[in-house]
């Protein structure tokens, strides 16, 4: 089928184009072509059309946690996450159990097989590979040392893409040489490593660090850190959490400007609290009180956020002043690039038509995957 989106703000990873026509084909982002031969024409209304955006972590939202481990909570996240203008995300786990790990990738395989809201493109293990000392909200119960075997049998039911963990953990790097043997990427979380280790791991293959800046060394005028090394290693990416909790607004500008757009992930790393009221709830078994929208355990740590993925941009834009067409870089397209999962990110001849119509002030208004409509708020 051919579709014809009109009158349309396009935005994609460096330009936008205002009163532009998107032509999709069967799916597909396609090069232009008559308008009369099209067999849909959506009039978008001036209003602002971006690639979907890609969330490579979150636990849960809507009041379902991915590591419940059951179909229905797959779908109430991915239908929640279709809200916020994510068509894609990767499902992220706890540290749990094996037992546990297993229910959520199987229930996750039954939903890839009939998806009925935002797409799942894989499996993000964060944890349960992480050093006690730095554990945060993640449950010290069922820590455990590095172990390949593990994430090939989890990996032989739901294919894993990114597995986050402690590399203090992995000192002969024989973990992190498995990993990208296997093109899964991996991610530093959760650690107390410093300086050296880092870079010696990324000379290795490391390429990410997980919720930058949080659970990890600080940088020190002294003691570089990881997150020096973040700021200063232009082949790692960085996750970022910005909602104003995990993340002050001035640190946020700060790293856009030192970092650029081009290594930079905004995510949710959203509990089951996102979208719901304040309360008591679950992290992994562990209580969470989330007031004034700040989730954290009865302890005090933080406990993931209850941020939405459209918030995070409209914080991003107001802190940093940089236009969408540099921002957009961090929504999609550096997720799947650095995932090596193509066609996600860009409104270019070739790429996927999964969509997200925006107001002006960044609230979701449609979402398409595959040029197909999966939810519209009118609806």
């Amino acid at each position: 089928m051919k579709q014809l989106f009109t009158h349309a703000r396009l935005v994609s990873p460096g330009w936008t184009r205002t009163d532009a026509t998107l032509a999709v084909e069967n799916g597909w982002i396609a090069a232009p072509f008559p308008a009369a031969e099209a067999e849909e024409i959506i009039d978008l209304g001036g209003a602002l059309l971006l690639p979907g955006f890609f969330d490579v972590h979150f636990h849960g939202c809507g009041g379902g946690d991915f590591s419940d481990g059951t179909l229905e909570a797959v779908r109430t996240v991915a239908r929640e996450k279709l809200r916020q203008g994510v068509t894609t995300f990767l499902g992220t786990t706890l540290t749990l159990p094996e037992a546990e790990l297993v229910s959520a990738l199987e229930a996750g395989r039954e939903y890839m097989r009939a998806p009925d809201g935002a797409e799942l493109a894989g499996i993000h293990l964060e944890g349960p590979f992480f050093a006690p000392e730095s554990a945060g909200a993640q449950n010290p119960a069922y820590l455990q040392t590095p172990d390949i075997g593990l994430v090939d049998r989890l990996d032989a039911i739901c294919p894993v893409r990114k597995v986050s963990y402690s590399p203090e953990l992995d000192l002969e790097f024989r973990f992190l040489a498995a990993l990208v043997e296997r093109g899964i990427l991996p991610s530093a979380a959760h650690t107390g490593a410093d300086y050296e280790l880092f870079c010696a791991a990324a000379d290795r293959g490391l390429r990410g660090l997980t919720h930058f800046c949080n659970c990890m060394t600080p940088l020190h005028h002294l003691r570089f850190g990881l997150v020096g090394g973040g700021l200063s290693r232009n082949d790692v990416a960085l996750e970022l959490i910005c909602d104003g909790v995990h993340l002050i607004p001035k640190m946020v500008e700060f790293i856009f400007r030192v970092a650029g757009c081009g290594r930079i992930q905004l995510i949710t790393d959203s509990m089951r609290a996102a979208g719901m009221p304040d309360g008591e709830y679950t992290l992994g078994a562990l209580p969470v009180v989330v007031e004034h929208r700040r989730a954290r355990l009865k302890t005090g740590q933080v406990a993931g956020s209850t941020l939405a993925f459209h918030e995070g941009l409209r914080h991003v834009k107001e802190w940093t002043g940089l236009p969408l067409e540099e921002l957009v870089r961090t929504t999609a397209w550096n997720q799947a690039e650095s995932l090596g999962i193509p066609g996600i990110g860009k409104l270019e001849p070739g790429f996927r038509a999964n969509l997200v119509r925006l107001s002006d002030d960044l609230e979701p208004e449609a979402a398409w995957i595959d040029g197909t409509l999966k939810w519209s708020k009118e609806e």
